[in-house]
């Protein structure tokens, strides 16, 4: 598959517009130091001006850490997403939501998966973690307790992760999501000291906004988590 640029109207260029822009803005004081600077590291092949068009993406991220954009028509099978990772390819549908979907949206679009996925893989160490991922997970397919255990560990740092006080975002379905940024800071949300054991055994449901999170220190406790410990 590739990305039809062409395809995109007027409304899909208003929703990224939106989509960026508010949210840029959002997590100028809310995301992990890091991720706002890779994130302005993609300037000007990612903006608020204008769709971006993978080909250029693919020009930084390669350059910088050998990761490009792999286009899926949206959800894949686990076996084929890890096998995406191990090649430091990663999955990224091309589709937009509709403008009354901006706050929260369920299933990933492309400002999910290049928004919030692609910044930190100009990161050498998350360029190289993603990698790891991907490479344990191809290395255990037949294994479906293993597989489970990295879905969730995924989940609870890849996709909805955050690091310790004050807290800073660093979770891609976090980062993505009005909704949930803002939700993290409501006093109410519940936060977790992050336990390898724990995380690799909690369930998640993805079809609404989380009920709990699970806090590192920083980005190097995620970087140090061993695989060979998930067995």
């Amino acid at each position: 598959m590739i990305q039809d640029y062409n395809a995109y109207t007027d409304t899909d260029r208003q929703v990224w517009n939106a989509l960026y822009s508010r949210q840029r803005e959002n997590l100028s004081d809310k995301a992990d130091p890091r991720y706002l600077a890779c994130l302005d590291q993609l300037l000007p092949a990612m903006n608020a001006d204008k769709i971006p068009n993978y080909d250029q993406l693919n020009a930084v991220l390669t350059k910088v850490t050998g990761w490009s954009i792999h286009v899926v028509p949206g959800l894949i099978p686990v076996e084929e997403f890890f096998e995406l990772l191990a090649q430091r390819k990663f999955p990224a549908s091309t589709w937009l939501r509709k403008p009354e979907e901006l706050d929260y949206l369920e299933e990933p679009d492309m400002f999910h998966d290049i928004f919030g996925h692609i910044p930190l893989l100009l990161d050498p160490q998350y360029a190289q973690f993603m990698e790891d991922f991907g490479k344990h997970g191809v290395a255990n397919l037949k294994k479906s307790h293993i597989i489970r255990q990295l879905q969730n560990l995924y989940w609870f740092t890849i996709e909805f992760g955050v690091c310790e006080d004050p807290t800073k975002i660093y979770g891609a379905g976090i980062i993505s999501s009005f909704g949930e940024t803002n939700h993290i800071y409501d006093s109410r949300t519940a936060i977790y000291p992050f336990d390898l054991e724990k995380v690799l055994g909690n369930s998640f449901i993805n079809s609404e906004i989380q009920g709990h999170y699970y806090r590192v220190t920083d980005l190097e406790s995620i970087y140090n988590i061993s695989f060979e410990n998930i067995a």
